[in-house]
């Protein structure tokens, strides 16, 4: 790879040109890393929920196109730029929407994994060094050929290319040996709801939980509490084609909100004894929020949310509620600091301690990544894994 050092490189990406449209594999234009970046050849990548929220455009301020999305991947560093010095070329390596620069306020505290600079922000679409573009088009969305035109950046990573620049602060190098396509998963939903058990509500060994929504996040949620003991995982989701999936993930008990005229929160109280320990809400539904505040126990009571809330509702809940000793806390990357501590957790994974074979269900080749789009809205997919290059 030292032969493109310093160069521009032109590779296949899939941009996204406007809401709801079909991503256009396409050849781009990829700078070189600039001062404290580095650029990464993208081996394999997945899709998430939030980028097919970015591609829907429902959130209006957040639009911008067009567009280079994806932010679960796993790569190879092919350069770094200046002052880059805990990566290099060759480093397998995984990006992280959410970064940390291992220097600010945040970052040298242990009470939160909110990088002043570099934390997860959905308007964010430029690099952070001069504000400027690392990808540029040379074709139009049609195949004809254009005045090269700048491509947006999504979430500090952008991963549906097969070259990329991101920011160090948001590349965490992980084992050569580690199985690659597994690793891509801890870019964000393993991580993010593995995390919310360990590290957001430290969920302890003989405790009960309740997981309400069981898409890949609510499952690696799951995952989590059965890799720290709990004694009862209730999963909750009105799709009863998850249930045998989570059955890989430790739950133990399911609800479908369908089956039965009774709200949730009293079922989950009927099969407790009073209510869970923990609860998380994994849906980004604030109706469904308070039924998760609620199955929790009076006294004690714990809820993470988890999900991301796309309405301009607020808080379902009466503050007199909270009087009774619950309480509830948002968890962003569950908790976890990434270049401090997903080395470790990669391990950890490694060892068994987490399943991650289980989550990917559905594997294409890069120029389907519109199918993968696909399989995901119909709710067939936890995560498809695409390859990108050897």
């Amino acid at each position: 790879m030292a032969d493109t050092q310093g160069k521009v490189i032109t590779c296949k990406a899939a941009v996204a040109w406007g809401p709801k449209e079909p991503l256009v594999i396409q050849e781009i234009c990829v700078d070189p890393p600039q001062k404290l970046e580095v650029r990464v050849k993208i081996l394999y990548t997945s899709i998430c929920h939030t980028d097919l929220g970015a591609w829907s455009g429902v959130n209006e301020a957040e639009r911008a196109f067009p567009r280079i999305l994806g932010h679960e991947a796993v790569g190879v560093v092919e350069s770094v730029g200046e002052g880059v010095k805990d990566v290099k070329e060759g480093d397998y390596v995984i990006p992280a929407f959410n970064g940390e620069c291992g220097e600010c306020r945040v970052c040298t505290q242990e009470e939160s994994n909110l990088c002043e600079r570099y934390k997860v922000d959905p308007m964010k679409r430029l690099m952070v060094s001069d504000g400027g573009r690392r990808f540029s088009t040379t074709t139009n969305k049609d195949g004809g050929s254009c005045e090269s035109q700048r491509i947006y950046h999504f979430l500090n990573t952008s991963t549906f290319t097969e070259y990329t620049v991101l920011d160090s602060a948001c590349v965490v190098k992980i084992d050569p040996n580690a199985p690659l396509k597994q690793m891509s998963l801890l870019s964000c939903g393993v991580s993010t709801g593995v995390g919310a058990a360990w590290n957001t509500a430290k969920v302890k060994e003989g405790k009960t939980t309740a997981v309400f929504g069981l898409g890949s996040v609510g499952l690696a949620v799951a995952e989590g509490a059965r890799a720290r003991g709990a004694s009862r995982i209730i999963g909750v989701d009105a799709n009863a084609s998850k249930f045998e999936k989570g059955k890989l993930m430790g739950v133990t008990d399911f609800i479908n909100p369908k089956d039965s005229t009774k709200p949730v929160h009293e079922m989950i109280q009927e099969l407790t004894g009073g209510g869970v320990d923990y609860s998380f809400e994994c849906t980004g539904n604030v109706d469904v929020l308070r039924e998760a505040f609620l199955s929790t126990h009076v006294g004690w009571g714990s809820t993470v949310l988890v999900g991301i809330y796309m309405t301009p509702r607020t808080l379902p809940l009466h503050p007199m509620e909270l009087f009774d000793g619950r309480t509830i806390i948002g968890s962003i990357f569950g908790g976890f600091k990434p270049k401090s501590q997903l080395p470790d957790f990669a391990q950890q994974c490694m060892k068994g301690v987490v399943k991650l074979e289980p989550f990917i269900t559905n594997e294409l080749p890069f120029a389907e990544i519109n199918d993968a789009f696909q399989l995901l809205r119909d709710g067939k997919s936890l995560r498809c894994i695409l390859q990108i290059a050897k």
